[in-house]
């Protein structure tokens, strides 16, 4: 019996740890880029979302997946993953609040529900530990062409997409704006304004209990 969800695209990561959202990003881009034709395919921001994603790819036939993950490759390659490597990508995780993606699809297994194809759009991390920071120059210069990698595959699945019109206004797949690449840029505080020691509210009761 079909599943109600032919081919599913998903960005997982967490924008918050600079390269860790590159699939986050690669999938807005995505997004920016190509309309899905069929309405019952579907493309998501699953950002750490992590088991709560199980419905979602135990529906789905088809999976298409960015991510930023460990291939053992150079820093900034871009790798299509397929059959045995992918077994690579869901043996690693690169952020502590991120689910393995290996457990959703063992559990999607045991209930006989995992999609019938799998491909893993990755990204060789160049920076991680910069808490709050975009993604690096290197991952960057990668999403153009995930996005194509990601097209290939897709048209080699058979699946339909409509190339959107350069004015075309294009409904973004968080609930806010202020989450997309160019608004969390600008957000972030100077080196200079932002507070490099730490919360506030426990210095100031660390100085309290200090003049008692």
């Amino acid at each position: 019996m079909a599943k109600e969800t032919p081919t599913l695209i998903l960005g997982i990561g967490n924008i918050l740890w600079a390269d860790e959202g590159f699939g986050v990003r690669a999938v807005e881009q995505f997004h920016k880029k190509y309309d899905l034709v069929n309405p019952n395919d579907k493309i998501m921001d699953g950002g750490t979302l992590g088991m709560y994603l199980f419905d979602d790819i135990c529906r789905c036939e088809k999976l298409l997946v960015f991510d930023c993950c460990d291939f053992k490759g150079k820093p900034g390659e871009l790798k299509v993953l397929h059959d045995k490597e992918i077994a690579l990508w869901t043996s690693t995780k690169l952020s502590p609040h991120q689910d393995g993606m290996n457990d959703l699809l063992v559990a999607a297994n045991l209930r006989m529900s995992a999609p019938d194809k799998l491909v893993v759009i990755g990204f060789q991390p160049v920076l991680l530990d910069d808490y709050g920071g975009s993604l690096s120059d290197q991952a960057k210069a990668q999403l153009d062409p995930a996005v194509q990698a990601a097209f290939e595959e897709l048209k080699s699945w058979g699946v339909a997409l409509r190339e959107r019109t350069p004015n075309e206004t294009v409904r973004p797949l968080n609930e806010s704006s202020a989450l997309n690449m160019e608004a969390y840029e600008k957000g972030r505080p100077s080196q200079e304004a932002a507070d490099r020691n730490g919360d506030r509210r426990y210095a100031f009761i660390q100085t309290k209990d200090a003049g008692k």
